[in-house]
C-alpha cells in the first residue's frame, strides 16, 4: 500500500497458492490452514463450476455446479506451493492427530482422507454420515485431554428456502488422536442445537436483532436484487476458557464453547453456545447464561457478520481473531453502488486481527491484508501460529473477480512476529 495510509496493512504481500482459469466461472472458496510436525504447511481450499465451467478430476456433482477440494503442501514457510491432490468434498479443513494428517469436510454428508506420509499421498475419500445435509467453513482445530475437537453443522429443519443459517446447529464433534479418524465410530457427535428451535427471533429486543423485518421460515427481498435470510448462526470455532477467573471456567475442563457467525442483518456480534462433555462420554450442547441467570447468544465481536477464525496462543495466553472489518453497515441497500455485494453488513474487502484475553473484550493489532476494489475480497481466512509467525490463508479476488463471494484466488500472508503486536 501507499504511504498515504494511516496504518498500514500488516501483510498486504501475499503469494497465490491459486488462481481461477475462468474467475466468470470457475470460482475459489473455503480456505483451510493446518502445519504440519516438521514444519511442512498444508493449505486446502473448494472451487465451484457453474454457468458451463468444467473441472477436471474427482468432482461432486451439486445440482448444475461441479464441486471440488485442492490440497496444496509448502516446505519452504510458503514461498512455493505443490499441489497434491483434487476430492469430491467441499468446506474442508487439514488437521494433524497423532501420526495422520486428515482433511475433513462435506460432500452433503461429511467426508475425509487421510495421509500417513504429511501430504505426499492420500486414501480414498470415506464417508462418516449418510443421507444427511452438513456444512461449514474451515475454521479452528481444538487439542485438549488426547482429543482433537472442531465442529461441522447440519442442517436440522428443512422450511426455509434458500440460504439455511436460521435451521443449522453446530456439532462439536471429538476424536482420539492416535484412532484412525477415517472409520465413524472413531468419533463422538454432541448433541444437536439448531438456532430455529433455540432463539425465538420474534421476541428478541433491545439489541436490533434481527436489523431487518427478516422472520423465520421467509427470504426477504430488502432492496432489489438484495435479500436477507432469517437470522441465524454458522461457521462455528472451538474456545476453551484457561483463565480460572473467567466467568465461564470449568475447572473440570468439560465445558466447550463455540464462537459462531452472527447473522443478524447487523455487524459487531458473534453467536455463542456451549457444549458439556458428561461422564458417560456423551456431550450436550446448550445456551451459555449471563451471572444474572439470563440466556446469552450474542457477545461482542469485531467481523462477527462474517466467517472469522480464533487460535488461542500459549504464549502470549491469548486469543487471536482474524476476521472482516465492516466500514459502512449503515447505508440504506437500496443506495449501494452496484459493486457492493448484498446486503450493507457484508462488505469483504478488508482482513483485520485483534486479540483478547476473554473473547469478548478485543483489542485491535491491525489491518491485515485490503483488497484494491470491492470486488476484490481478503475474506473467509485461516490461520495458523509458526514460531513467532502467524500465517494467514485467505479466499480473495482481484479485479477481475466476478464479485465480492466469488472470488478468483487464494492467497498466502505472513504476519512476521505477530506477539510484538500486543500492547
Amino acid at each position: 500500500m501507499t504511504s498515504t495510509w494511516k496504518v498500514r496493512p500488516l501483510a498486504q504481500q501475499f503469494v497465490e497458492v491459486y488462481r481461477s482459469p475462468d474467475p466468470g466461472r470457475i470460482f475459489s472458496y473455503s480456505p483451510g490452514l493446518g502445519l504440519c510436525p516438521g514444519g511442512r504447511l498444508v493449505a486446502t481450499m473448494d472451487l465451484r463450476a457453474t454457468g458451463g465451467g468444467a473441472l477436471d478430476g474427482p468432482v461432486w456433482e451439486h445440482g448444475a455446479d461441479q464441486r471440488q477440494g485442492k490440497l496444496f503442501t509448502s516446505d519452504d514457510g510458503g514461498r512455493t506451493w505443490t499441489h497434491r491432490v483434487d476430492f469430491p468434498f467441499i468446506h474442508a479443513r487439514p488437521f494433524v492427530a497423532g501420526e495422520s494428517l486428515y482433511v475433513l469436510g462435506q460432500a452433503g454428508d461429511l467426508a475425509i482422507i487421510r495421509s500417513e506420509d504429511w501430504g505426499e499421498s492420500w486414501s480414498q475419500p470415506v464417508g462418516l454420515t449418510r443421507g444427511q445435509r452438513w456444512h461449514q467453513a474451515p475454521s479452528n482445530v481444538h487439542y485438549a485431554k488426547g482429543c482433537v475437537y472442531l465442529v461441522m453443522e447440519r442442517r436440522a429443519a428443512r422450511r426455509v428456502k434458500g440460504w439455511s443459517v436460521s435451521e443449522i446447529a453446530p456439532v462439536l464433534m471429538r476424536a482420539k488422536l492416535g484412532d484412525d479418524l477415517t472409520k465413524p465410530e472413531s468419533w463422538t457427535s454432541a448433541s444437536e442445537l439448531a438456532f430455529c428451535e433455540t432463539v425465538p427471533d420474534r421476541q428478541l429486543d433491545y439489541h436490533g436483532v434481527p436489523f431487518h423485518p427478516v422472520w423465520y421460515p421467509d427470504h426477504v427481498e430488502i432492496a432489489p436484487g438484495r435479500h436477507c435470510a432469517p437470522i441465524g448462526w454458522l461457521e462455528a470455532n472451538v474456545v476453551q476458557f484457561r483463565d480460572p477467573d473467567h466467568y465461564w471456567y470449568d475447572p473440570k475442563g468439560r465445558t466447550f464453547h463455540l464462537w459462531m457467525r452472527a447473522h443478524t442483518g447487523g455487524t459487531g456480534y458473534a453467536a455463542i453456545a456451549k457444549v458439556i462433555e458428561n461422564d458417560d462420554g456423551s456431550m450436550t450442547t446448550m445456551l451459555e447464561t449471563a451471572p444474572s441467570g439470563k440466556r446469552i447468544v450474542y457477545v461482542p465481536c469485531p467481523g462477527g457478520q462474517m466467517k472469522f477464525h480464533i487460535l488461542y496462543d500459549e504464549k502470549t495466553k491469548l486469543y487471536w481473531l482474524l476476521s472482516t472489518q465492516a466500514t459502512d453497515s449503515m447505508t440504506r441497500a437500496e443506495r449501494l453502488t452496484r459493486d457492493r455485494y448484498n446486503l450493507p453488513n457484508n462488505e469483504r474487502r478488508r482482513l483485520q486481527l485483534h486479540f483478547s484475553k476473554n473473547c469478548v473484550d478485543w483489542c485491535f493489532a491491525g489491518l491485515v491484508a485490503v483488497g484494491p476494489a470491492e470486488n476484490a475480497s481478503r475474506h473467509y481466512a485461516s490461520m495458523g501460529i509458526d514460531g513467532d509467525d502467524l500465517h494467514v490463508l485467505s479466499r480473495s479476488g482481484d479485479t477481475s473477480a466476478r464479485n465480492a463471494h466469488d472470488g478468483n484466488i487464494i492467497t498466502f500472508h505472513t504476519i512476521r512476529d505477530f506477539r510484538d503486536l500486543v500492547y
